[in-house]
């Protein structure tokens, strides 16, 4: 080695190593979601600074992006301006991913066998070297490079690594959070904001409710006028169904194209998008395009208020299978999702009771009421079964509200339980899987102040941050086995009273980061006062994003 070469490296570590300008300013690693393990050591600190590479496999476009992803995320929060050095051994930060061990090694897990927290897990590394990331999987260099960026303020400023040595994972492998589109249409570059979102706080799978009474908003190429007409209501009623309407026709739906567009930008953050096509009930925009499909015959306008319809897709009619299957099967063409919700939920029967093909239909399939399971009910469960067996044709698996419940659910059914716990916990007790949704704790269109006067409308309740933190999904109740079906906990924002971006981040945030830390953290860790002492640095980042929240907590 040359002594001019030798210097530059001497002056290199010296260089990490100064003290930096008083402005500097220092990460913190306890960000939200909170990592599973921090041991950091405060008193010594490696330099980041502009010129810094960044190395990874750039054989691996997985592993390039999220390398992308970390440069322009320092770049954004600290105006540090890192280089990209693919295959650099010797750059300051260095991405990797863990060798799978040899199947024939007993203590270790081979890659194929790894449950999804562990496949999301990851470490860093920061000493006097530099920063090291190390994971099982390119989803966990991705989690560790939100983890970094997160953990550094939102300023222009020096920036002071402390040595620390961080393991993660994440508690539970569905982390959902539930965006109603139908209700208000939101446009495409919204939702990918959303999404971001949800991939800062580690959430994954990414529930998108693109049907209802008051609009269809996906486009089904086989029926064109279903979007294009079942998407528009004429008007929409002022306040909590006044009678009072605004005379403004509103509309609104996303093509095929678009809803690719968005499953691939999710997948590239680590989200799955979970379409819901609510069944047979809240059809009103499906109804006003198709009336035959309706027990009486119609006309259906498109809902331009908020509830529950009576009106819903007529059981009796053999034209409804074809065209729920149709629509389902163009779904399945676009959302590679393993899991697509049906919906189930509020679907009134009194048509059905008075409808003769509805009762016809009952009669030729055998049914009767057998004291827990009225007719109607098991006709419900009729169509969710020739749905469940369509999709699972296609590889996919159900998931229903859980009124899907009431008449009798197949084994492999998906139950989302929101009416409370005691749905998920009957369905945990029968072996289903569950998704855990209470609007007990999970429904974020509930106002989150007491002042209710104060703030933007929400559709009632009162959910506030600290509710929503202390929830936890596996209930005493449950047996360790029983606990084993809960998948996780996801929470659900409705967007009756919700027409603008500005509005539903405000009903988002923070509640989104409460409920990331009961998806990721372990229960042990959850402290509220400590979580309220780091979410000043959330809402700095939120700031700097030009993303809107709601600043007080209670």
């Amino acid at each position: 080695m040359t002594r001019p070469f030798l210097r530059c490296i001497v002056a290199l570590c010296a260089a990490m190593l100064l003290p930096l300008p008083t402005n500097a300013q220092t990460a913190d690693y306890r960000v939200i979601p909170l990592p599973t393990s921090i041991v950091a050591d405060t008193t010594r600190t490696f330099a980041l600074n502009d010129g810094m590479g960044i190395a990874y496999d750039s054989s691996n476009p997985d592993i390039s992006r999220n390398a992308q992803f970390l440069k322009q995320w320092v770049a954004e929060v600290a105006g540090v301006q890192l280089q990209l050095t693919p295959d650099n051994k010797k750059a300051a930060i260095q991405l990797a991913i863990r060798k799978a061990p040899a199947k024939t090694t007993k203590k270790a897990k081979a890659l194929a066998d790894m449950t999804p927290q562990e496949l999301a897990a990851y470490d860093i590394t920061v000493d006097a070297r530099g920063i090291r990331i190390t994971a099982n999987t390119d989803e966990g260099l991705f989690h560790a490079a939100q983890t970094l960026r997160k953990s550094l303020l939102a300023a222009k400023a020096p920036v002071r690594m402390p040595f620390a040595t961080i393991h993660d994972q994440p508690r539970f492998e569905y982390r959902g959070v539930h965006l109603d589109v139908a209700r208000h249409y939101f446009s495409v570059p919204v939702v990918k904001q959303y999404i971001d979102l949800m991939a800062m706080h580690g959430c994954n799978q990414l529930h998108w409710h693109i049907t209802e009474d008051q609009g269809w908003r996906f486009e089904v190429k086989a029926l064109p006028e279903l979007a294009r007409k079942g998407s528009i209501r004429e008007q929409t009623v002022i306040g909590r169904n006044t009678g009072v309407y605004d005379g403004q026709r509103y509309g609104g739906y996303y093509t095929q194209e678009e809803c690719r567009e968005l499953v691939n930008y999710a997948a590239q953050r680590y989200v799955n998008i979970i379409p819901e096509i609510d069944l047979p009930g809240h059809m009103m925009g499906a109804l006003h395009v198709f009336p035959n499909l309706g027990c009486t015959g119609g006309p259906y306008p498109v809902w331009p208020h908020w509830g529950v319809s009576r009106e819903v897709l007529c059981a009796g009619n053999p034209e409804t299978l074809t065209f729920l299957k149709t629509v389902l099967g163009e779904l399945c063409d676009v959302f590679p999702s393993k899991y697509i919700h049906i919906g189930g939920d509020e679907c009134p029967k009194q048509r059905w009771k008075q409808c003769p093909k509805c009762q016809a239909k009952a009669q030729e399939l055998g049914l009767t009421d057998d004291g827990q399971h009225s007719v109607e009910n098991q006709l419900q469960t009729w169509i969710n079964h020739e749905m469940e067996a369509f999709l699972r044709e296609r590889g996919r698996d159900m998931i229903g509200w859980d009124e899907v419940l009431e008449g009798g659910l197949t084994e492999s059914g998906i139950v989302m339980s929101w009416r409370g716990v005691k749905g998920g916990i009957a369905a945990a007790r029968e072996k289903h899987r569950v998704i855990m949704s209470p609007n007990s704790h999970c429904y974020i269109d509930y106002y989150q102040l007491k002042e209710q006067w104060n703030q933007p409308e929400g559709i009632g309740g009162y959910l506030p941050t600290s509710k929503v933190y202390g929830y936890e999904p596996l209930s005493d109740e449950l047996t360790d086995e029983e606990k084993s079906y809960i998948l996780g906990p996801q929470v659900n924002l409705w967007t009756e009273y919700v027409a603008f971006p500005q509005h539903l981040f405000y009903m988002l945030l923070p509640r989104l980061d409460a409920i990331s830390e009961v998806q990721w953290s372990q229960p042990g860790q959850k402290d509220f006062d400590d979580f309220c002492r780091r979410l000043p640095r959330m809402k700095r980042l939120y700031d700097s994003l030009g993303i809107n929240y709601c600043h007080a907590i209670e």
